[in-house]
This record gives C-alpha cells, structure tokens and sequence, in this order.
C-alpha cells in the first residue's frame, strides 16, 4: 500500500486514539507538513469520516463525538505485523495463552478479505520464529499485572519462591519485564533487599498492585540491565579473554552469558566467570573471530585440548 494511503489511516487511528489532536501535532506524528496534513484531512471528510475542527490556542482536529469506527481495520502491512506477532506469542510460554492466540487470528481470519487472508494463512504454515523455546511456563495474568504497575507506576506486593522454596513476601518496584533464554524475568526495585534485583517470573507465587507511587529511573533499560546481571553472577573462576574484534562486532556476536566487554587498545576485553571450563571452552569457541584466553589458564588448556580433538576428528587425511 502506498504510503500516502498509510499515512491517511494513521491520521484517523490517532484522532480515533485521542480524541483531539492539534494539527501540529498530528503533522509531527505521521511525518507530514501542516499542507499534507490537510490534505489529509479532506481526503478523509471525501470518505465520509465526520471531523471538526475547533480553531484557536488550543483548537484542532477531532471525529464528531459519538462516532466509532468499526472494531478492526487494518492495512495488509499492520495485518501481517500482528499475524507474525501471534507466531512469536505462540513460543513464550505464557500459561494459557493458546486459546487467546487463536481467538485473535480467528477474528483476524474474520475481517480480512480473501487476498490477505490466503497469504496469512501461508505464512501460519511456513514461517517460524525462534525466539528461544520457553524453559518453564509463566503466568499470563500474573505477567499483565505487572506490567500494568509498571505503566501505572505503582509499586507490586509479591510472593517469591526462592530455589530452595522459601517463600517471602516483598514490595517490588517493576521497571520492566523481560523474556530471555526460554525465561521471563521482572526487574526493578526491591523493597526487601533494598536495591536492584532481578526476580525469574515462574518463582512468583503472587502478585497484585498496590496504591503506593514509585518513579522509574530516567533511561532505565530492563534488557540491558538484565544482561549486564546475568553475566556477572557470583561464579567459581574468573576469566579475562581478549577479542580479536572491534567493540560493535563483539557487541552484536558475543553472547552475554559469557560475561561484560569492554573495550581495549588490542580488541576487546571480555570479563567473565564459570562453574565448568568445558561449557565456557565451548561457547567461546562459537565466537566468528580470533580470542585469546588471557587468564585462567587451564580454561586455556581446556580450548586447545577441545580444538584438538576436532583436529584428530576431522583434520586433512594425506
């Protein structure tokens, strides 16, 4: 679809969304100027869709009040975007979740005409999305309630199951959630521990909203935070490997398991830790460029002897 035409319809999603927009606003939202917009905007009085508009300061464009489009309209773009999305959904072990799936592509099947609903029908049958095969199942409801006191900035009441079954009860300021490694995790701040932490979604037993405010800190990022956690988890041995890379490559090819990057006058320094030098000599070895183990150095012998049984294995016969 041509993007005039999608930038029409975004005109009445937002005027549908918010009731009154100014044109200004409007005009910086779909990326148009004042003119354009205007344009726009008879284009869609032409469709019969009633809009008024109101001058002054705090004037502007609005749908004439008790009108409602009908329930879905959706462009082939925005019909693919939620197609695909619901393959993705399928994969994050969410409790409950399939029937919910199937409800949504079923009214989509409902609304579409004939042409797009053949190509989403393919796609269902041939695309696949790894997004990580879910580890253990999460609560959806629980996972909508957290993130609602994340929107709304009001902290949660939970109760958390430790690894060694402890319960506890505890307040906890959600900045984010996150599905990573076939896991859903809640970050934000603990009241009990009083600090950052990061709790695994399938260990919270409860969870509700209360009435008591937080604010968020400015930029916060709940991946970032996330995986920068994961990587320096308290282990065994301590490791310094050099990257034989640039610091966007390793960023982009190192996988966060391993430990934090940095960078360095001779690549990029990657610090870590283990429990098991095998399964570290591994994952290093799946990196696409040169490394050099730095310390310790028997997770330096444990490379070479790894490297070396792949030679005997599958070396050049002369």
């Amino acid at each position: 679809m041509a993007k005039p035409t999608l930038r029409v319809l975004a005109v009445l999603e937002l005027l549908q969304s918010h009731g009154q927009l100014s044109g200004a606003e409007l005009a910086r939202r779909v990326e148009v100027d004042p003119r354009t917009l205007r344009r726009y905007i008879a284009m869609l009085e032409e469709m019969g869709i009633p809009i008024t508009t109101e001058q002054g300061r705090h004037g502007g464009y609005r749908l004439v009040p008790g009108y409602k489009l009908p329930p879905m309209m959706f462009t082939d773009e925005e019909a693919q975007a939620l197609s695909l999305g619901l393959i993705a959904a399928r994969g994050l072990g969410l409790s409950d979740a399939a029937p919910a799936i199937e409800s949504v592509q079923a009214k989509l099947d409902r609304v579409l005409p004939g042409a797009p609903k053949r190509a989403l029908a393919a796609m269902r049958e041939s695309v696949a999305l790894q997004v990580g095969d879910a580890r253990v199942n999460a609560d959806a409801r629980l996972l909508r309630v957290l993130g609602e006191t994340a929107q709304s900035r009001r902290t949660a009441s939970l109760r958390y199951r430790a690894a060694d079954g402890t319960l506890t009860s505890r307040e906890f300021d959600v900045y984010g959630l996150v599905f990573r490694a076939g896991r859903w995790y809640v970050v934000g701040h603990c009241h009990l521990r009083k600090g950052l932490r990061t709790l695994r979604l399938d260990r919270v037993a409860h969870g509700e909203p209360t009435d008591r405010p937080f604010e968020r800190p400015e930029g916060f990022d709940a991946g970032e935070y996330l995986s920068r956690a994961l990587a320096t988890l308290p282990r065994a041995t301590v490791v310094e490997v050099l990257l034989r890379t640039d610091l966007a490559t390793a960023k982009r090819e190192t996988f966060h398991t391993l430990g934090a990057i940095e960078a360095h006058p001779d690549g990029v320094l990657l610090r870590g830790s283990f429990d098991e030098a095998h399964w570290y000599a591994r994952e290093l070895m799946r990196l696409p460029f040169e490394f050099e183990v730095r310390e310790p150095a028997h997770l330096a012998d444990t490379v070479a002897e790894l490297a070396w049984g792949l030679v005997q294995r599958h070396g050049r016969r002369r």
